[in-house]
């Protein structure tokens, strides 16, 4: 299967909700099993919380920096990014450009380590 930005670039902002004030600006574009694949396009604050499952991030456009537990990051395109399950994370500073694909993915909790 194939996943174009474009086709789901159009779709972003979803509505606001408590938690996104600003609009939703992430839209899952595909689902098999555990694994979901996700396009993120964030524009204004990142509200995130941490999740259940590992997660990566392949930076498409943009640079950056996320904060993973307490410690600061810088990103650019072309970037993987792992947040393991249950980590602190949120990205920081101007977020307007940013696109990236997100794959989560493995049990809740994560995966062990190898």
């Amino acid at each position: 299967m194939i996943f174009n930005t474009e086709d789901f670039e159009k779709e972003l902002p979803l509505p606001a909700n408590q938690k996104w004030e600003e609009g939703v600006w992430d839209i899952e574009a595909y689902k098999r099993g555990s694994m979901s694949l996700i396009y993120f396009a964030p524009e204004g604050h990142d509200y995130q919380t941490p999740h259940d499952q590992d997660e990566l991030y392949f930076v498409i456009e943009g640079a950056g920096q996320i904060e993973i537990e307490g410690v600061i990051h810088p990103f650019k395109r072309g970037s993987s990014i792992f947040v393991a399950a249950g980590q602190q994370h949120q990205f920081i500073g101007e977020l307007s450009g940013m696109k990236m694909w997100v794959v989560f993915w493995g049990p809740k909790g994560g995966e062990s380590k190898a």
